[in-house]
């Protein structure tokens, strides 16, 4: 049980911290850029892929079969 609140904890962290790089980037919008120049620099930014990987962590530690049960 604690393991998976530990994973899931991670990846909130991590899904967390990517969205505000999102959130934050979108300031470039403002300057008069364009929705696909945005979107050609989300892809060039690492952190940005944060908020796909900590989704996929809190996925697999809520969906994840947990072995200790007995059916």
């Amino acid at each position: 049980m604690w393991f998976r609140i530990f994973f899931w904890l991670i990846g909130l962290g991590c899904s967390i911290a990517g969205g505000i790089c999102c959130i934050a980037y979108m300031n470039f919008l403002t300057t008069g850029r364009n929705t696909q120049d945005y979107f050609i620099f989300l892809i060039n930014r690492p952190e940005v892929f944060l908020l796909p990987i900590g989704l996929v962590i809190i996925t697999f530690s809520i969906y994840s079969p947990n072995k200790n049960r007995e059916s």
